[in-house]
């Protein structure tokens, strides 16, 4: 199956791949802070599908990881950040000759909370009248919308105005997603659970948690999967955005992870 050509800004000529995709609502500029940091790889920033300046792709989280792992070099390193995570994740577990090795940012493998059979503990994620609500909002004012979520996003941060302050200023440096992108994302973050898939994740894989995130909430953390293969960074200050919000911290943890697995 053939995709439209993805929007991926290639940064570098040397050193081992970076695949870098980013959240729901915004674009690849929101990785704009990391180009310094990350200078001596070949780095592909990607606009997810209707996003920033890449077309849509009709379907669902399937169609999106096939296309992807189509249109990007194989045995990279993925670095996904919240709804990117989700995706980065799925293309290691549907097409790991494409994954190398993996980094998840604030990101869970089911972002709505979920009420689990009386003997398990309920999982942690966003309430599900809080995404029912975006959606609802989504048909009556998209710019608004994004922006609602965008502050979301800070929440919790010691500077949570400065940091909403940035993150709108990079993401309007290109064009607003479209409609269908943000439902297909909305949609993914309300029902998609691979849970039951991770253990297929074999991988190296670096997750980076926000102590205070108000969407990936860090019970999340206990009830992951745990294997030699893992490593799971929490940090204390961050929220929900922490590349942004504890950059040298975030690269402080992130760097020495890429040098060890890289190819």
């Amino acid at each position: 199956m053939s995709f439209p050509a993805l929007h991926i800004d290639t940064v570098g000529t040397h050193g081992p791949d970076l695949i870098l995709l980013h959240g729901w609502g915004v674009n690849n500029a929101v990785f704009s802070p990391l180009k310094n940091a990350l200078h001596q790889y070949r780095v592909h920033y990607v606009d997810l599908p209707g996003f920033g300046l890449s077309p849509n792709i009709d379907g669902d989280i399937n169609q999106w990881a096939q296309a992807l792992a189509q249109q990007l070099p194989k045995h990279a390193i993925w670095i996904g950040w919240s709804l990117g995570g989700l995706v980065a994740s799925k293309v290691a577990i549907d097409f790991p000759e494409s994954v190398a090795a993996l980094v998840t940012i604030a990101s869970s493998p089911c972002f709505m909370a979920r009420d689990e059979s009386p003997n398990t503990p309920a999982w942690p994620g966003i309430s599900p009248a809080v995404l029912m609500q975006f959606s609802t909002q989504l048909n009556r004012d998209l710019p608004r919308t994004v922006e609602r979520f965008l502050a979301i996003q800070a929440m919790g941060s010691d500077n949570a105005k400065a940091d909403i302050h940035q993150i709108k200023q990079l993401v309007l440096s290109k064009p607003l997603p479209s409609r269908q992108a943000l439902s297909q994302g909305l949609t993914m973050l309300e029902g998609v659970d691979i849970r039951k898939q991770l253990s297929q994740i074999q991988q190296p894989w670096l997750r980076m948690w926000g102590k205070l995130d108000g969407l990936v909430p860090r019970r999340v953390i206990q009830q992951m999967p745990q294997a030699e293969s893992i490593s799971d960074i929490l940090l204390n200050k961050a929220s929900h955005a922490p590349f942004i919000s504890h950059q040298d911290d975030f690269l402080h943890n992130l760097l020495p992870w890429i040098i060890k697995y890289q190819q």
